[in-house]
């Protein structure tokens, strides 16, 4: 009788012992008593001892009662073992107990399942599987749950439903287990589904239930729903439980909705690390960066930061650009103990370098015991984004002399650096690089070298890599075409848009940005027009910037009332769609259209910036609207506070020199605050030649010279200027100069469109189609010219020539004219002509087509490298100024 209470005392006194000194006392009293043989006592202390996170004290337990053949002992360690994560320790005496021939009951395989899912053995999972199939346990609800949470973990999910869907009996433990399953992995349609079904069996969701589910809501924004289960929550009393309310807040920042976030984690009793983690990350996802570092300091003395919350707050100070922020965060890492290993170490590189602070990112490089690949990129790109390219580059070769992998992040790097010094030597070293260690293929590194080699001047290498490319992303098209486009090579640019589209390829608002600026530069009208098409149908022609370049489009393809149709139709207008539409009035001579446009500008309330003076300077400039620019000029000084630009004297030079005030110009000149470089004394010089006024000329020639000896086109210009004054000596003192230093002229050519087909022509090339017929077109409009009273213009000729019938030759060979001649050949009578040129139209080419306008009763519009000039009539729109 006295053992018997005895039992029931101690029974008792361990079930509610609460820690491992009272639990020694307890154990100490059963051996004393002889009761550590009884299979009972031994159970309740291996249990004991499993909770008190003892396991060792566990298996001393059982080994005193070794060999065991009752299943509640091996139970009971098992059960110990795994619950203190000793999963292959559990599954060891499972081993064992089938070896001892002891028969395992229900109560022994959720801790063995649960050993293997520990473990992620899913081979061993689907042999204890399959045993208890065998022994009939699976229509246990308990040993189900545990082989459902199995699969889940494992990421099984088809298992896991297989199982779930056959059990006869389920618990919100069964459902809680598959939801989470779906959820964790990222399956949150069908964690949903599962959820839905839930709710259908009238099982009442618990806290996990929630938990496991918010996060599909959150990731696929399902708003309504998710207001819905919040609602349940805070019906249902789990808003008490913290995790859910973690959940809810993730859900609501998932939303964009950090204002309903901060409500609720205000409202919170109960916060733990999770909590501020949540919020701190959700406002960094957000881009709301000082909201993030301002919880971060607010409430640093109500939780404890952990690794997470650190690195995601010095994340946000980087992108802030805050200096004196990042250094107190840092500052206060340090005297809170953290210990910065490589990756937080990485973020601190990153963090200083973003702001600004490249030698205190330096100094944490040095100071690192360990560095990784992720060290070397982020000192290296933070030298980079500091400007100190040749750091970099020096960064990297100390990389490879210490045998560092560089990854692809590491090149991408260093091809820009390549790229903005135009280092061709390095770039090639770098492909040499990446080919050898099979970074090649990888598409970003290169879409970066086609990049590099077309800024390098060498696009026929990025077209061979383009070429070799079997798998290629928008932004290879949109670099290559670019490449083209910046090349000057506008056929082989259109070839690559052609076979993108045959492709299937849709282009992005990019490769628009890209193809239109094509268009404009070769005046290519159809092309533009179908690209607007496709604008339309994919959506973009609401784009402020796309408005823009269809304007410019538009403007440089001769269509002004197309971009003016486009200026009405955009619904958003910034500077830059102003300063385009009056750029474009400027180029057709309508320079009191361009000033009622800057007028509108201002009273829309958009501030004009320098580049809409340059605009609307140049319209005055190209109407005779001297006193207009003058004022708008003075206007950008003394009302916007403007100060003006090199381009703007420029513009005002071009401005009275276009009208004959060829002293007032040089007065301007010799005025101006800033010394004149070569392009305002250029204005100057085509001035003096239109007005004949040589002396000036001869000595702004020397000038020029002088300043810019190794520019072509103003080397040319100035000899021009020499050959009208018949000063052949210096004509050739240019030309040898130009000639030793292998600097080449721009070729002169014209092109035409018709039929769908651009025809491109040189000036004197015989080799055009239909050149005879040209010729003689020619021929027959020159004696009809010549009976109009004209006579060729010699001192358009550049060389010294004594026969006068091979300068007539020369100047009869020019390119537009060319282009004129094909086009009248080739299209009906009466129909309008459009032709380019890729310099500015001689004067006498200049008379020419003004008579061929009069002669064959045609508009010709002619695009130079200043402007459109309308000839009609026998007059031309830019009133001989051009």
């Amino acid at each position: 009788m006295q053992t018997r209470v005895s039992s029931s005392l101690i029974s008792k006194a361990l079930s509610s012992s609460s820690n491992l000194k009272e639990l020694r006392r307890i154990h100490a009293l059963v051996i004393s008593l002889g009761l550590d043989g009884s299979d009972f006592f031994s159970g309740k202390l291996i249990d004991k001892y499993s909770h008190l996170k003892q396991p060792n004290s566990s298996l001393s337990v059982f080994r005193r009662v070794s060999p065991a053949n009752n299943v509640y002992l091996w139970n009971s360690i098992i059960r110990a073992l795994s619950q203190n994560g000793l999963f292959s320790k559990a599954l060891e005496f499972y081993g064992k107990l089938r070896e001892a021939k002891v028969s395992p009951d229900k109560y022994t395989f959720p801790s063995v399942v649960k050993a293997c899912a520990g473990l992620f053995d899913a081979e061993m999972g689907d042999s204890v599987y399959e045993e208890i199939l065998e022994l009939g346990f699976e229509s246990d609800v308990y040993v189900g749950n545990a082989v459902v949470d199995m699969y889940s973990r494992m990421g099984l999910l088809g298992r896991a439903r297989q199982v779930f869907d056959e059990m006869p009996v389920r618990d919100i433990v069964s459902w809680n287990s598959l939801i989470s399953g779906f959820s964790s992995h990222g399956y949150y349609e069908e964690a949903l589904e599962v959820y839905h079904e839930l709710r259908k069996s009238w099982i009442v969701p618990d806290s996990y239930t929630v938990s496991s589910v918010l996060p599909a809501f959150g990731n696929l924004l399902i708003v309504k729903e998710g207001e819905g289960l919040h609602g349940f929550v805070l019906k249902s009393g789990v808003d008490s439980v913290v995790v859910v309310n973690n959940g809810l807040l993730a859900m609501y920042l998932k939303f964009s909705r950090p204002m309903d976030a901060r409500r609720l984690f205000d409202e919170m009793v109960v916060r733990d690390s999770i909590s501020y983690n949540t919020m701190i990350c959700g406002y960094i996802n957000l881009e709301m960066y000082e909201e993030s570092v301002r919880m971060f300091l607010e409430k640093l003395d109500q939780f404890k930061p952990d690794f997470l919350t650190v690195s995601s707050v010095l994340r946000a100070c980087g992108h802030l650009r805050d200096l004196h922020l990042a250094k107190y965060v840092h500052d206060y890492l340090r005297r809170a103990g953290f210990v910065l290993e490589t990756t937080g170490s990485n973020i601190l590189i990153d963090m200083y370098a973003k702001c600004g602070d490249i030698i205190a990112a330096r100094d944490v490089f040095k100071s690192m015991e360990c560095k990784d690949t992720v060290s070397w990129n982020s000192i290296i790109n933070g030298y980079i984004q500091s400007g100190d390219l040749l750091e970099a580059m020096k960064l990297f070769k100390m990389m490879m002399f210490m045998e560092e992998k560089a990854d692809h992040i590491t090149y991408l790097g260093l091809i820009s650096v390549s790229t903005r010094l135009t280092d061709l030597k390095f770039g090639r070293g770098l492909h040499s690089n990446v080919t050898k260690s099979g970074i090649y293929f990888d598409v970003s590194v290169r879409n970066a070298l086609i990049d590099m080699y077309a800024k390098c001047g060498e696009v026929g290498d990025s077209l061979k890599i383009f070429n070799s490319m079997e798998i290629r992303d928008m932004v290879t098209w949109n670099t290559v075409i670019s490449a083209c486009v910046r090349f000057g090579d506008f056929a082989t640019g259109l070839q690559v848009i052609t076979q993108m589209m045959n492709s299937g390829v849709v282009p992005d608002m990019a490769t628009f940005l890209v193809i239109l600026p094509m268009c404009a530069s070769l005046a290519a009208k159809r092309l533009g027009r179908e690209i607007h098409c496709c604008l339309l149908r994919f959506g973009y022609e609401s784009e402020l910037r796309i408005g823009n370049a269809l304007i410019e489009m538009y403007s440089k393809c001769g269509c002004l009332e197309s971009s003016f149709r486009v200026f009405e139709n955009m619904s958003r207008r910034d500077v830059v769609t102003w300063t385009g539409l009056i750029y474009a009035y400027g180029m057709y001579g309508e320079g009191e259209k361009a000033l009622e446009a800057f007028a509108n500008m201002e009273k829309s309330g958009v501030v004009p910036d320098n580049v809409a003076f340059i605009a609307i300077i140049y319209a005055c400039s190209h109407s005779g609207l001297v006193e207009e620019g003058l004022a708008c000029f003075d206007k950008m000084k003394t009302h916007y506070k403007i100060d003006p630009l090199i381009e703007h004297y420029a513009c005002v030079v071009d401005l009275l020199s276009r009208s004959q005030k060829i002293s007032k110009a040089e007065e301007f000149i010799q005025a101006m605050p800033i010394k004149p470089d070569a392009s305002i004394w250029a204005s100057l010089l085509r001035a003096c030649r239109t007005s004949g006024d040589m002396e000036t000329a001869e000595r702004v020639s020397k000038k020029i010279v002088e300043l810019n000896p190794d520019d072509p086109g103003y080397s040319i210009l100035a000899s021009n200027a020499y050959a009208a004054l018949r000063k052949w000596d210096k004509v050739s003192l240019i030309r040898k100069s130009l000639k030793e230093k292998h600097i080449k002229k721009n070729p002169g050519y014209s092109w035409i469109e018709i039929s769908k087909k651009v025809h491109v022509f040189r000036a004197g090339d015989d080799s055009a189609p239909q050149s005879e017929a040209i010729h003689k077109s020619l021929e027959i409009l020159y004696s009809l010219m010549a009976k109009e009273g004209h006579i060729p213009d010699s001192r358009e000729v550049s060389q010294n020539l004594e026969d006068e019938e091979e300068k007539r030759r020369l100047i009869c060979g020019h390119s537009e004219r060319l282009a004129i001649a094909f086009g009248l050949l080739n299209t009906e009578p009466g129909t309008p002509l459009q032709v380019m040129k890729n310099l500015r139209v001689c004067g006498d080419c200049h008379e020419v087509t003004k008579l061929i306008s009069k002669i064959v009763g045609r508009e010709i519009l002619v695009r130079d490298a200043n402007r459109f000039h309308l000839f009609k009539h026998g007059t031309c729109s830019c009133k001989d100024r051009w």
